[in-house]
């Protein structure tokens, strides 16, 4: 094809693109309240209060609607009202709209509020134009998105569980630390890494596994365990010491060399940038809603890719394991996503969702994040239909926003 002809082809398809977008606003914004808050209590455990399952639900002037999930109440009515009247399809400006709004930024808790929105957005956005997500965000890097299991079903010894596992079709099989209440740092130590032991005699000479030691471990025994399992090969091992101070890495990299992934209790890219830029880890934890949904989380696979670090987002909620499916299917870089069998079966309030099988995560052709929601079988938690905006937002000339 011809210069001429090639650009004149691109310049009709953008343009046609554009055409599909109608002109409309943002009229309301409802949230659903998930079952998984009910299915805690029953089990004695208190709700997640930033790491719900809640369904967003974004409705235009022109009948279009997105998906997401996550957010509490409160966050969720004032990040919400911020947008009510703009045009869904600005995303980037919506989303510093609701970060940058307020006096204070956005803190990790209203984050997971913002980040909810953000993703029915982009759905919206995607359903508008007629395609799955991954197409507006490079197209499909990869085939499909492999796995690590997280609570595999037991098979009665940790060996044969991680036996199965892997024979299931999981490139990876996962345990925590031993549990333990009082935490005595030199039994727990010996036990978890006997565990480990166990689990890689378990997948064999090519299986692969992991370990979270879920910040549990104080600084000194996080280091002297990663150094006992580092002949043990781990795929990685997750949050070694507590996630308040990034900066220690500085220091525990230079001591272990097992594969370091962390993130998952992280939001915005400034939380983790320091580590990815000093490659003081290996793979990020980062997800959604938790960054702040996919405006975010587009721009931690940025830096990730330029650095050379790997994806390893942390599961949520079905919704956006299914959004992080077209986020993690387009990136070139090394990608692993956690699954937690028991969500495999799907829920009923989700008639599609994430496409799972044989132990991998694939792409499909649904427009948006090809996720339908039956708003029947959940309550109402709360809608928004009227803005409000305490703080002015400031301009620059050419439009783009500036802080107060």
């Amino acid at each position: 094809m011809k210069r001429r002809a090639f650009l004149a082809l691109s310049t009709g398809l953008a343009a046609s693109a554009l055409a599909a977008l109608p002109k409309t606003k943002i009229t309301r914004i409802r949230c659903y309240k998930s079952p998984g808050d009910a299915a805690r209590r029953q089990s004695k455990a208190p709700p997640l209060f930033n790491q719900s399952t809640n369904v967003v639900v974004v409705e235009t002037g022109a009948g279009l609607t997105g998906i997401g999930e996550g957010g509490a109440k409160d966050t969720l009515e004032q990040c919400a009202a911020a947008l009510i009247g703009r045009d869904p399809f600005r995303i980037e400006d919506n989303w510093q709209t609701v970060f940058r709004g307020y006096f204070y930024p956005a803190g990790r808790e209203k984050l997971h509020a913002l980040g909810a929105i953000d993703m029915a957005l982009w759905d919206l956005k995607a359903k508008a134009l007629g395609v799955p997500l991954y197409q507006l965000i490079g197209g499909a890097a990869r085939e499909h998105v492999e796995c690590y299991a997280t609570g595999f079903p037991s098979k009665g010894s940790l060996r044969e569980t991680a036996r199965a596992c892997v024979e299931a079709g999981y490139r990876a099989f996962r345990i925590g630390p031993a549990d333990a209440n009082p935490w005595d740092r030199f039994e727990t130590t010996q036990r978890t890494y006997e565990m480990c032991r166990e689990v890689r005699e378990g997948v064999g000479k090519d299986g692969a596994w992991a370990v979270d030691f879920h910040t549990r471990f104080d600084f000194p025994d996080g280091v002297r365990l990663a150094k006992k399992i580092e002949d043990l090969g781990p795929y990685f091992v997750e949050d070694l010491v507590r996630s308040e101070n990034p900066e220690v890495y500085k220091v525990l990299r230079g001591q272990t060399s097992v594969p370091i992934a962390v993130g998952e209790q992280f939001g915005a890219k400034w939380d983790v940038n320091m580590l990815i830029e000093n490659h003081l880890i290996d793979y990020a934890r980062v997800t959604v809603p938790n960054a702040g949904g996919i405006t975010e989380f587009l721009k931690i696979m940025a830096l990730c890719e330029t650095h050379g670090v790997g994806l390893i987002p942390h599961f949520t909620g079905p919704i956006s394991e299914a959004a992080l499916v077209h986020l993690c299917g387009a990136f070139s870089g090394p990608a692993l996503m956690e699954m937690l069998p028991r969500a495999t079966g799907g829920v009923s309030y989700l008639p599609q969702c994430f496409d799972f099988r044989n132990g991998k995560l694939w792409l499909n052709d649904r427009p948006g994040l090809g996720v339908t929601f039956d708003e029947k079988q959940l309550p109402l938690l709360t809608e928004v239909t009227e803005a409000a905006q305490p703080t002015p937002i400031y301009r620059r000339p050419d439009g783009s926003i500036t802080n107060w």
